[in-house]
């Protein structure tokens, strides 16, 4: 009677150790999936665990439109930013029709059709122009910003102002941003910050970095992967004859190094980077010091040289600093002399 007994409580005290065990272990499964991001829910292009505000939440899937008039125009602007060489390019059909001199797309910097965070989404962007360039010393409009684009990163000419092309992108721009708020402004604009190493580029450690990482998609010779059957890059070049010219944006150490942290090797966010604020930067003061083609008259840029960014790599400057030292750094001292001199805070 007392086995009886014994054996029907160790048959309860089992069958409550095994429901305890089998609640547990999931429960532990799902938080270590949680820690690591498995859960992360997905929308369209936009991944909502690497979105800082609701703005990134929207619909911006260019094949549910219908085939308006309005929407095919939409739709042609999205393919030229995705497959930029094939419309206004060298894979263009019509040899009047070649503007950029390179194969890059848009597509190739402004990541997931202008829709992610901190990788110079275009979200907004049309409501903050016209806009002050310091570059041209004036305020611009959106097509003056788009071919300043043409002639720099994509190394070519500018788009003609009326012409179809130019108003389709700027059609697909108002698009991306008819869910922002009335100045444009949006979280996760531009790039992410750093903290900017108080010492020049590390030319070694950033070569190191790109054989070992970089070289995996971009090539170890840094011309990129290139898609025949579609014509575009799945991996653009980051230097040589294909790639952005030395006029560039990319060019400036600071900007590149801020980019690459938040959004490479492709698919990182800002969230969960892979490379440190040190390896970005070495990275990027090695990949600035490839050759690539020569914008001419760059000496025209920044009229008023106080709005100069202290990391632009090329001539004339304000100051007394060597060219090598506004390519690669440290750039903590050029900032210091400008805000001693001129009251001025540099960041980039």
């Amino acid at each position: 009677m007392k086995k009886k007994s014994f054996d029907e409580e160790f048959k309860k005290l089992r069958k409550i150790f095994i429901g305890f065990f089998s609640l547990l272990i999931p429960l532990l499964l799902i938080l270590f999936l949680l820690k690591f991001g498995f859960f992360e829910k997905k929308i369209g292009y936009i991944d909502i665990a690497e979105s800082p505000s609701d703005i990134y939440y929207e619909n911006y899937d260019v094949s549910t439109l219908n085939n308006s008039k309005k929407n095919l125009e939409i739709k042609y602007g999205y393919e030229i930013f995705i497959k930029t060489p094939n419309y206004i390019g060298p894979n263009s059909e019509s040899i009047d029709n070649m503007y950029s001199g390179n194969r890059l797309s848009c597509n190739n910097c402004h990541l997931l059709g202008g829709t992610k965070a901190f990788s110079g989404p275009l979200i907004g962007i049309i409501n903050r122009f016209p806009q002050y360039r310091g570059r041209e010393n004036k305020m611009g409009t959106i097509k003056e910003r788009i071919n300043g684009c043409m002639e720099r990163s994509m190394n070519g000419r500018v788009l003609p102002v009326d012409g179809r092309e130019i108003n389709a992108m700027i059609a697909y721009l108002k698009w991306l941003s008819r869910f922002s708020p009335s100045d444009g402004k949006i979280e996760g604009q531009g790039f992410s910050k750093i903290d900017i190493p108080n010492r020049a580029a590390d030319l070694e450690r950033g070569e190191a970095t790109f054989r070992t990482i970089c070289s995996v998609c971009h090539g170890i010779d840094g011309k990129g992967l290139y898609n025949k059957n579609l014509g575009i890059y799945t991996y653009p070049p980051l230097w040589g004859e294909d790639s952005f010219n030395n006029g560039a944006g990319m060019t400036r150490v600071i900007t590149a190094a801020q980019f690459i942290k938040s959004n490479m090797p492709y698919g990182t966010t800002y969230l969960n980077p892979f490379l440190t604020d040190e390896d970005a930067y070495d990275v990027a003061g090695f990949i600035s010091q490839q050759q690539r083609p020569t914008k001419k008259n760059l000496e025209l840029d920044f009229p008023d040289l106080l709005k100069k960014p202290v990391s632009s790599p090329y001539p004339p400057f304000l100051d007394s600093f060597s060219i090598e030292q506004h390519q690669l750094g440290p750039f903590a001292p050029i900032m210091a002399y400008y805000q001693e001199q001129y009251n001025i805070k540099k960041t980039k």
